[in-house]
């Protein structure tokens, strides 16, 4: 993520800003976000609670919350990563993600200071 030289603040250099606000204008999107910010409370009925400590929550848990298609919670998600916003990891044939604290800090950060 690249912000812009910025003093004092941390920015991780190559985000583009336009992904990181395209990834950021759409409300199912923003949900997943703030579903992934505790996923402890908001997944805690779909038994993967497991995972969430070691890897994050699966594609299918989210599409279960959301009651959105698998594909388009798969899209939204790819679009998160793009943008720097969730990070994947891969256990067998499934996905689980789970928020970058770090990318996200850097955006408020950049917000505060240049907006």
């Amino acid at each position: 993520m690249y912000f812009g030289p910025t003093q004092g603040i941390p920015y991780t250099r190559g985000m583009d800003h336009v992904t990181v606000f395209k990834a950021l204008s759409n409300a199912s999107r923003l949900q997943i976000l703030e579903l992934l910010r505790d996923p402890e409370r908001h997944f805690s009925d779909h038994g993967v609670l497991s995972r969430v400590h070691e890897c994050g929550v699966c594609v299918g848990a989210i599409q279960e919350k959301l009651g959105l298609s698998q594909s388009t919670v798969s899209s939204y998600l790819s679009l998160l990563q793009r943008a720097g916003l969730v990070d994947a990891t891969r256990v067998g044939p499934w996905t689980y993600y789970r928020r970058n604290e770090k990318t996200l800090h850097a955006l408020s950060n950049y917000f505060a200071a240049q907006l």
